[in-house]
C-alpha cells in the first residue's frame, strides 16, 4: 500500500509539473502577443522579442554573429527571432514548473522576463518611457493568466485536466490571434503607399546602356533585380521612414551645415549609375554581392557645399534605427559616383534596402560606405570616432578585394564529356578587372573571355571553354584587377576586412 501511494505521489507531481509547464507556455505566449499589439502603437522596436533581439545583435561575440551569417545568409534575422523564442519558450515552461511548487517562483520569473524586456526596449535608438509599455502589460497579462492556470492541488482528475488542457489551447489560440493581430497591424503600417507616391526625377547624367552580357543557367546576370539584392543589416524591424518627414542633417567638423528634406533633395541634378555592392562577410564564391543601376546625388557635391574642416577625414552615416557606417572623406570626394541614392534599378528604393535615401560607394564594403534609411552625416575623424563594426573587431576602412566566383557548373554536378562552359563572375569595385583564369586539377591557368562591363565600379562576368573529360575533377579560378595585382590564394576568413582565396567546385564528369 505504501508503495503504490508513493507510485501515485510521483505521478502526481510529475502531471503537476507538465501541467505548470504548460501554464508558463501559456502565459509566455499570452505576454508576447499583447506586447506585439501595444507595441504597433508604441514604436515596432519596443516589443520585447525586437527589443531582445536587439540587443543580442549589438553584442553577441563577432564569431557568434559571423557563424549566423555563413549558416543562414540573409534569413539570419529569422533564426535569432525563432532561436529567441525557443529560449524563451524553454525558460517559461521551467517557470511554471516552479510555480507549481509555490505561485511566488512563477512570478519572480515573469517580473524578470518584464525586467529584460523593458531594459532591452529602453536601450533602443529613439527610446522613450512609452517603450516600457508592451513588456509592463504583457507580464501583467501573463501573471494573470499563470494563476488562472496553476492549480494547487496534488493531483487532478481526468475531467480536470481536460479543462485545463483546453483553457491551454484557448490560451493560445488567444495570444497567438493577438500576437498575429499585432504583426499583420504592424506591417500595415509601413510606408508602402508613400514609397508608391513618389516620382522619380529623370537623371541629368544618365546611365550608360548596358553591353550585351552572358545568358546561361546558373550564371548571376549582370543587373541583380530588386528582389533578388541581397540584405545584410542589424534592422530587426526595417525602418519605416516617411519622406514627408525625412531630413537629412551633415553637420560636424564642416563650415557650412545644411539640413536636406527629401522634395530638396529630388530637386538637385540626379546622376544614374551601376555599381555593385558587396558585404564583407561574403565568403569565398558567396552570393552577398549584387549588382543595380542607382539614382541619387553625388555625395562629393554635398560634401563641397558644406565644407568640410582641416581633420575631418571620416563621414559617419546614421541610419534612422541608429545603426553608424564610417566612411573616409577622401574617398567620397576623389571623384567616384558615391551616391545619396534615392532609387534602384529605376524605383524608388525599396523599403528593405533602405527608402527614402541611403548611401552607394564605389569600392568599399557596405559596412563602411552603404548607410541605409541614412538621416545624417557627421563630418568627424577616424581618431574621434568608431563607427557600429569597429569596436566589433572590423576594420575602420575595407576596401573591397578582388574576388571571383565560379556560378557554372555547380559542385557535384553530373556532367558528359566533352565541350562545357565554366562561368561565373568577378569583381574589384573601382579598379576594374583585366583578367580571369580558370585551372583544372592544379594544371596550367587558362584565361577566360570577359565580357562587356559598363564601369570599373561593376563586376564582370567571364566564361573559359572547357574540353571535359570523365571522372572527378576540381575547377578553380582567380582574378587580377586593372593595377596587376592578382587575389592571393591563401584563404582567410570575413574578419577583419575582408575573405580571400580561390573559389573552386568539384565536379564529376560521366
Amino acid at each position: 500500500m505504501a508503495a503504490s501511494a508513493a507510485a501515485r505521489g510521483r505521478l502526481g507531481a510529475m502531471r503537476n509539473g507538465v501541467r505548470g509547464a504548460l501554464a508558463g507556455v501559456a502565459a509566455a505566449a499570452v505576454a508576447l502577443g499583447l506586447a506585439e499589439l501595444v507595441a504597433v502603437f508604441v514604436g515596432a522596436r519596443s516589443a520585447p522579442l525586437v527589443a531582445v533581439g536587439g540587443v543580442v545583435v549589438d553584442n553577441v561575440p563577432e564569431p557568434l554573429k559571423q557563424f549566423a551569417i555563413d549558416a543562414f545568409g540573409v534569413h539570419d534575422k529569422t533564426a535569432l527571432m525563432i532561436g529567441t523564442v525557443v529560449l524563451l519558450a524553454a525558460f517559461a515552461a521551467l517557470i511554471g514548473y516552479l510555480a507549481v511548487r509555490h505561485i511566488g517562483y512563477g512570478y519572480a520569473g515573469i517580473a524578470l522576463f518584464g525586467v529584460i524586456g523593458i531594459g532591452a526596449a529602453l536601450t533602443r535608438p529613439d527610446a522613450g518611457v512609452a517603450y516600457a509599455l508592451p513588456s509592463l502589460l504583457g507580464v501583467g497579462a501573463a501573471a494573470v493568466v499563470l494563476w488562472r492556470l496553476v492549480s494547487p492541488a496534488d493531483d487532478v482528475d481526468l475531467e480536470d485536466r481536460r479543462h485545463f488542457l483546453t483553457g491551454v489551447a484557448v490560451v493560445l489560440g488567444a495570444a497567438a490571434a493577438t500576437g498575429l493581430g499585432g504583426r499583420w497591424l504592424a506591417n500595415r503600417r509601413t510606408v508602402s503607399e508613400a514609397r508608391s507616391a513618389v516620382t522619380l526625377p529623370i537623371p541629368a547624367d544618365p546611365a550608360p546602356a548596358v553591353p550585351e552580357t552572358l545568358s546561361l543557367p546558373q550564371l548571376a546576370p549582370y543587373v541583380t533585380s530588386n528582389r533578388a539584392f541581397y540584405r545584410i543589416d542589424t534592422a530587426l524591424v526595417v525602418p519605416q521612414v516617411d519622406p514627408a518627414t525625412w531630413e537629412l542633417k551633415i553637420h560636424g567638423r564642416v563650415r557650412r551645415p545644411m539640413t536636406l528634406t527629401f522634395e530638396q533633395l529630388l530637386a538637385r541634378p540626379m546622376v544614374e549609375r551601376y555599381v555593385t555592392l558587396a558585404c564583407v562577410s561574403n565568403e569565398v564564391g558567396g552570393d552577398l554581392i549584387g549588382n543595380a543601376r542607382w539614382l541619387g546625388v553625388p555625395l562629393k557635391d554635398l560634401l563641397d557645399e558644406v565644407e568640410p574642416l582641416d581633420g575631418a577625414d571620416q563621414v559617419v552615416g546614421r541610419s534612422s534605427d541608429g545603426w553608424t557606417c564610417g566612411t573616409p572623406t577622401a574617398v567620397l570626394r576623389d571623384g567616384r559616383d558615391a551616391l545619396l541614392a534615392v532609387g534602384m534599378n529605376g524605383e524608388p528604393l525599396p523599403i528593405d534596402h533602405g527608402f527614402p535615401v541611403r548611401m552607394v560607394v564605389p569600392g568599399l564594403y557596405g559596412y563602411v560606405s552603404a548607410c541605409k534609411w541614412v538621416v545624417e552625416l557627421e563630418l568627424t575623424s577616424f581618431a574621434d570616432f568608431d563607427a557600429y563594426w569597429v569596436p566589433r573587431g572590423w576594420s575602420a576602412q575595407a576596401p573591397i578585394k578582388t574576388q571571383s566566383r565560379i556560378d557554372t557548373p555547380r559542385s557535384r554536378n553530373n556532367l558528359t564529356p566533352g565541350p562545357i562552359t565554366v562561368a561565373g563572375v568577378a569583381w574589384a569595385q573601382h579598379r576594374g578587372i583585366a583578367r580571369v583564369e580558370v585551372r583544372v586539377d592544379d594544371g596550367p591557368w587558362q584565361e577566360a573571355t570577359l565580357a562587356r562591363t559598363v564601369s570599373v565600379d561593376t563586376w564582370v562576368q567571364w566564361s573559359w571553354r572547357w574540353d571535359a573529360t570523365s571522372g572527378a575533377h576540381r575547377l578553380q579560378v582567380r582574378a587580377t584587377d586593372s593595377t596587376g595585382a592578382t587575389q592571393p590564394e591563401e584563404e582567410n576568413p570575413p574578419a577583419p576586412d575582408g575573405a580571400t582565396g580561390w573559389h573552386s567546385v568539384d565536379v564529376e564528369v560521366e
